[in-house]
C-alpha cells in the first residue's frame, strides 16, 4: 500500500470499519434519510488514458516517466472535485510525461527542452493542491515536473537559526533533518505530510501559527528559482530595503514564473513550554469579540481557532451554544502560563468560560501538535483536523458534498461577510437540491481581521456532486468578493479561483505581472492558465539565456 492515486494521503489510512460506521451515523443524524451508499474507486489500471503526445530527448529519458499509474497520479490535486472525478474514473487532462529532476541542472535542462519545443510544464510538489493548481487543464502536451527527488536539507546555520533546504522536501523529512540541531521550521499546514517546501512557498501557504508567523512568507530568508531565461538567487540577509524584494515576486507565483529549487528558511528553537485551553461562549458574537481582543492584545497566541457551534459539534464533538475557542501558547524560552492567564481574563470579559486548561514544560517540545494537544474539545478537534481529508474522501464516495472555502477580511466586515456567505451557500444548496449545513472556524487571526474557513456538508446525488459543488462554489465566491474578502487566504489561486482573482487584483498590477511573465517565461510554458493566461510556444535558443546569467549559476550563500 502507498499513496492513494485518487484521494488523500496513504491508502492504508483510509476511513474503514468502525470509523466509517461512526461517520455515517453522524451524517445520518445531521441529514436524516440521506443515501450513504458507498462507491468504490476504480483500479487505476482500468482508467483509460490517452497516449503521450511527446517523448523526451535521449539526454532526459532517465528523468522521465510515461507510466500509466504515474501519469494518472499526477493529473490532479486533492480538491473535492478532483476526488469525485477520480472516483468516477473520468480523469480528463493528464500530463504526457512526468519528469523527476534530481539536481537543479536537471530542472534547467527540462525547462530548456520544453521552452524550445513549446511544451507546457506544470511544477508539482506533493500534489496536495485543492484549487486546480497542478491539473494540466488546457490543450496541448504537458510535462509534470515532480520536484520530490530534490528533497534534502543541504546546510544548517545554527548560529543564525536557518537552513538551506531543497524545495522538493516533504514536511516530515524537513523536520526530521533539523531536529538534531534542536530546531524546527514549525510550519504545519493540514497537508504537512504530503506537501513540499517548494509548494508552500509557491502558494504562500498558511501554517501552524494563528498569529504573527502565520504564513510561509514570514519564514523565508532567501529563494533560489530557475526560470526559462536564467536563475534568480536572492541575497541571504535578515532584512533589506534595497528596492522591491525579488523573493516577493516568486512567493505565491504558483509555478508561473519559475521553479523554486531551494531556499534558506528561518528556523526556531523547539518549544519547551506550552499552555492550552478550550474556551466556551454562550453567544457566538461574544466569541468573535473575545478573539478580536486576543488578536489585538499583543499576546500572540500560537493557536487561536474559534469554532462556531456547527464546527464545534461536527469536528470537536462538543455542544456549545456560542462556539468554542481553541487557544494555545508556546515558547522555547520561558513558561507561558502568564500569557494564558491574561488571555483567560480577556475571554472572561466577553463571557468566555475556560475549560480543559493544561500546561506542559517538557524539554524538546511536543511535535507537530504544539499547543493543540490539550484534552477535551481541543484534543478532539485536533484529531478530527488530521482525519478531515480522509473523512472527506469517504463521504465523497457516499454522494456527500464535503468541501471548504476560506478567505480573510477586516474585523468590521466579518459579520456581514459571514451572513452573506452562509446565505449564498444555503441558497445554492437549495437550488442544487443538496440540503446541508455550513460551518465556520478561524484558522488565523490578525489585529485587523480574521481568516474564516467555511465548511459545507450537503447531501448530493451520485453522478452530479461535482456540478452541484461548482454551483455552490460559484455562489459563495461571488459573495466573498462582494463583501470585500480575499478569494483565498492560504490555498492559492490555481485554476479554480481565477475568475474572482481577476476581479480582486488591480489592473495595473495585472499588467506588470504579465510583463514579468513574458520576461521570465517567454515561451509561456510554465503552468498555463494560472494567475495569467499564457499559451506555450517554441522559443529559439538565443532567447532563452538572460544577461543576468544562464541557468545553474550562483549559490544562495
Amino acid at each position: 500500500m502507498g499513496r492513494s492515486w485518487w484521494g488523500w494521503g496513504d491508502d492504508d489510512a483510509a476511513v474503514t470499519g468502525a470509523e466509517a460506521a461512526a461517520l455515517e451515523q453522524r451524517v445520518a443524524s445531521l441529514l436524516p434519510g440521506v443515501d450513504l451508499t458507498a462507491h468504490r474507486p476504480p483500479d487505476v489500471r482500468d482508467v483509460p488514458l490517452p497516449a503521450p503526445r511527446v517523448s523526451a530527448p535521449g539526454s532526459l529519458r532517465a528523468l522521465v516517466s510515461d507510466g500509466h499509474d504515474d501519469r494518472a497520479a499526477h493529473a490532479r490535486g486533492k480538491a473535492f472535485r478532483d476526488v469525485v472525478r477520480n472516483l468516477h474514473g473520468t480523469v480528463g487532462h493528464v500530463p504526457d510525461l512526468v519528469a523527476r529532476p534530481r539536481t537543479e541542472q536537471d530542472v534547467c535542462d527540462v525547462l530548456d527542452w520544453c521552452t524550445g519545443a513549446g511544451i507546457a510544464v506544470v511544477p508539482y510538489g506533493g500534489g496536495s493542491s485543492v484549487v486546480g493548481g497542478v491539473e494540466p487543464r488546457f490543450d496541448g502536451p504537458a510535462v509534470s515536473l515532480d520536484t520530490t527527488a530534490m528533497g534534502r536539507v543541504l546546510e544548517v546555520d545554527a548560529a543564525s537559526r536557518a537552513a538551506r533546504v531543497q524545495a522538493g522536501i516533504l514536511g516530515p523529512a524537513l523536520e526530521d533533518a533539523v531536529r538534531p540541531s534542536g530546531l524546527t521550521l514549525r510550519h504545519f499546514p493540514q497537508s504537512f505530510e504530503f506537501s513540499t517546501l517548494g509548494g508552500w512557498l509557491a502558494t504562500r501557504a498558511g501554517g501552524h501559527y494563528a498569529t504573527v508567523l502565520t504564513r510561509i512568507d514570514d519564514l523565508a530568508e532567501s529563494l533560489r528559482v530557475v526560470t526559462p531565461v536564467g536563475t534568480s538567487a536572492s541575497l541571504r540577509v535578515p532584512g533589506s530595503g534595497a528596492g522591491p524584494s525579488p523573493d516577493a515576486l516568486f512567493l505565491g507565483s504558483e509555478g508561473t514564473l519559475g521553479v523554486i529549487t531551494e531556499a534558506w528558511m528561518r528556523l526556531q528553537d523547539r518549544p519547551r513550554f506550552t499552555a492550552s485551553a478550550a474556551v466556551h461562549f454562550g453567544e457566538y458574537a461574544r466569541g468573535i469579540a473575545a478573539t478580536r481582543a486576543l488578536a489585538q492584545s499583543g499576546l500572540a497566541p500560537s493557536n487561536c481557532r474559534l469554532l462556531d457551534p456547527v464546527e464545534a459539534m461536527l469536528n470537536a464533538g462538543t455542544a456549545s451554544q456560542g462556539g468554542v475557542l481553541v487557544l494555545g501558547f508556546e515558547s522555547a524560552d520561558h513558561p507561558v502560563d502568564a500569557a494564558m492567564d491574561r488571555a483567560a481574563e480577556l475571554c472572561a470579559d466577553h463571557g468566555g468560560k475556560v475549560r480543559d486548561r493544561r500546561s506542559d514544560d517538557r524539554a524538546g517540545g511536543r511535535g507537530a501538535e504544539g499547543a493543540e494537544g490539550a484534552g477535551g474539545p481541543a484534543r478532539r478537534w485536533r484529531s478530527s483536523f488530521l482525519r478531515m481529508p480522509y473523512q472527506r474522501d469517504a463521504l465523497a464516495a457516499r454522494s456527500m458534498i464535503v468541501e471548504t472555502f476560506e478567505t480573510a477580511c477586516t474585523w468590521d466586515r466579518f459579520d456581514a461577510l459571514r451572513h452573506a456567505v452562509t446565505a449564498a451557500a444555503q441558497d445554492a444548496m437549495a437550488q442544487e437540491g443538496a440540503p446541508g449545513v455550513v460551518s465556520c472556524r478561524f484558522t488565523h487571526v490578525y489585529p485587523d481581521g480574521p481568516a474564516p474557513y467555511f465548511g459545507v456538508y450537503a447531501a448530493g446525488r451520485w453522478g452530479a456532486t461535482v456540478a452541484q459543488w461548482d454551483g455552490i462554489k460559484a455562489a459563495v465566491s461571488g459573495a466573498i468578493a462582494r463583501e470585500g474578502g480575499t478569494i483565498t487566504h492560504h490555498h492559492a489561486v490555481g485554476r479554480d479561483h481565477r475568475p474572482w482573482y481577476d476581479e480582486q487584483r488591480p489592473d495595473v498590477f495585472a499588467g506588470a505581472f504579465r510583463a514579468a511573465k513574458s520576461a521570465l517565461d517567454p515561451g509561456g510554458v510554465l503552468n498555463p492558465g494560472v494567475l495569467v493566461d499564457s499559451a506555450p510556444r517554441p522559443v529559439p535558443a538565443d532567447r532563452r539565456t538572460a544577461d543576468g546569467g544562464s541557468p545553474g549559476t550562483g549559490a544562495p550563500r
